[in-house]
């Protein structure tokens, strides 16, 4: 079990989990933090074989970084919505306002500061949601 600042966190089940982010070491440490709390990770360094690995693996949810070269994770969401749109997506971003025609596309947004515990507590929600809505 993950404990965060009195908070505890451990998932019953494992979801698989996909995070996309161009940055190599925060999306390492996101990958320790989620299996630490129970679940399965897949990673990818950009929207493009973020993709790839949405449409061939049972992805059950998505940790996306907004600010990627190439491809933003806007059209990366936008593409994920088209090939499963019942899958959550959040959106991670170092930016405190996005356009909401970005945030149109994604289940939730949240800026990077906010910290593990409530990365930790979104996803978990949005993981409830999809389960009560299928």
């Amino acid at each position: 079990m993950l404990a965060l600042d009195g908070m505890n966190f451990m998932v019953q089940n494992p979801h698989l989990v996909l995070c996309v982010d161009d940055e190599l070491v925060g999306l390492k440490v996101r990958k320790i933090l989620l299996e630490r709390a129970g679940y399965q990770v897949l990673t990818a360094l950009d929207g493009t074989s973020g993709l790839r690995l949405f449409e061939t693996e049972p992805v059950e949810a998505v940790v996306l970084d907004y600010s990627m070269p190439g491809m933003h994770g806007g059209e990366v969401a936008g593409r994920m919505r088209q090939i499963k749109p019942q899958v959550p997506i959040l959106l991670l971003s170092a930016y405190i306002g996005l356009p909401s025609e970005v945030t149109s596309l994604v289940d939730l947004y949240m800026t990077k500061g906010e910290g593990a515990p409530i990365l930790l507590q979104k996803l978990q929600s949005l993981l409830r949601q999809s389960v009560t809505t299928q």
